[in-house]
């Protein structure tokens, strides 16, 4: 395999997987994957598993940056992700059983419409009105809405950080850089769970590939990370939405072209 299209692929995937991750809390699965597949030939389920391995450790230093800027309810964070990796099984289960996955496309439709509507809609709820609701009442929500994105995530097979900023921006009405921390911190553990799952089964990956993504998304989610942590509430939201909506098209086009 060329070098040099190694590097060049896999630079891209990772400045694209780290600065959704860094802004979003957005799954690195969703980027690295289909530009693995479609310009690297890689084995899909490899590819995913090389993609889910970058993810924790871009994850992990979002979650550090955000949580030393006090953007991150590491009490809730954890409710919900017990709820999140129950309900993925259970709902990887039941989409076993139906014969066809008709929402396939719904990770790529969630990423470009949750970018629209950071541009339009900014969220703008601030700490103050997030503390005013009960520790009760947002352990219940929290556990309500990890059982609904766990479920979806395993019904569909993605989607998850978009879904956890969606419920955690609208539903739980957490203000955009506490939701993207809580986001990323939850993010670490199902990314690390899906990897070595994925790597017992499938086997080793191409180790210079991996290297090189973990690396590239390690990288670029630090510095998308800092950057978020800096910046105002409206610039935030706006940057955000622009590079939700650009990733959404590109990881459209390159589902299109693997096919």
């Amino acid at each position: 395999m060329n070098l040099f299209l190694v590097i060049l692929v896999t630079f891209f995937a990772g400045m694209g997987a780290g600065l959704g991750t860094g802004f979003a809390g957005m799954s690195a699965a969703a980027v690295i994957s289909p530009m693995l597949i479609t310009f690297l030939g890689i084995d899909p389920y490899m590819a995913v598993g090389i993609a889910l391995s970058s993810d924790v450790l871009a994850s992990a230093v979002s979650a550090y940056t955000y949580k030393k800027n006090k953007n991150l309810d590491v009490k809730n964070g954890l409710i919900m992700m017990v709820t999140v990796l129950i309900f993925t099984v259970v709902g990887s289960y039941i989409s076993s059983l139906v014969p066809s996955r008709t929402m396939g496309n719904f990770s790529i439709f969630m990423t470009f419409i949750l970018g629209i509507k950071f541009i339009v809609k900014p969220v703008m709820t601030t700490k103050e009105s997030m503390e005013a609701v009960s520790p009760k009442k947002r352990a219940i929500q929290s556990v309500i809405c990890g059982c609904i994105i766990g479920f979806i995530c395993g019904f569909v097979g993605a989607g998850g950080g978009m879904m956890m900023l969606l419920i955690l921006t609208s539903v739980l009405g957490y203000e955009l850089k506490t939701a993207v921390g809580t986001s990323v911190f939850i993010m670490t553990f199902t990314a690390l769970t899906g990897a070595l799952s994925h790597f017992a089964i499938g086997g080793t990956p191409d180790w210079t590939i991996w290297i090189l993504c973990v690396t590239f998304t390690l990288i670029w989610a630090r510095i998308a990370a800092v950057f978020a942590n800096k910046a105002t509430p409206k610039t935030l939201n706006r940057v955000t939405g622009v590079i939700l909506v650009i990733l959404g098209i590109a990881v459209w086009v390159f589902s299109i072209l693997s096919k």
